[in-house]
């Protein structure tokens, strides 16, 4: 058996104050995981009024056991600061390991309190339009 050796890893990111983008290129792996590890834990250190966070996966290769975890340990830490993960653009190859290993829900659903401000916006945004 060989193996081919990993695609390094390539993060590319679109800061504003509220929000940012980390585009994704390459494995997410054991031999590169911790690199966006990293960077999403400096992006939370450096915007404290960060609300949304958003991995464009289109370009993401390979995504081995080490790379799952550091996407569940990546929506553990959003999770604490209260920051939206958004996981977009995926492969088909990650939505079936996702599905496979029962993290798809809790890797792309809106966290509890994002959904509360989702709601209360629209009840906000109702009222105005029925007045």
């Amino acid at each position: 058996m060989s193996t081919l050796p990993s695609s390094h890893l390539r993060l590319t990111a679109i800061d504003t104050e509220t929000t940012v983008r980390i585009e994704l290129r390459g494995d997410l792996d054991y031999d590169n995981a911790d690199v966006l590890l990293e960077a999403v834990t400096d992006k939370l250190t450096a915007h404290p009024r960060l609300r949304d966070l958003h991995l464009g996966c289109a370009g993401l290769g390979a995504v081995d056991s080490t790379g799952l975890s550091i996407l569940l340990m990546i929506r553990r830490r959003t999770d604490a600061a209260h920051v939206c993960l958004h996981l977009e653009d995926r492969t088909p190859a990650l939505d079936r390991l996702l599905t496979i290993t029962g993290s798809m829900e809790y890797l792309t659903a809106l966290p509890a309190d994002a959904a509360a401000r989702e709601s209360a916006g629209a009840k906000e945004l109702r009222a105005d339009t029925e007045e």
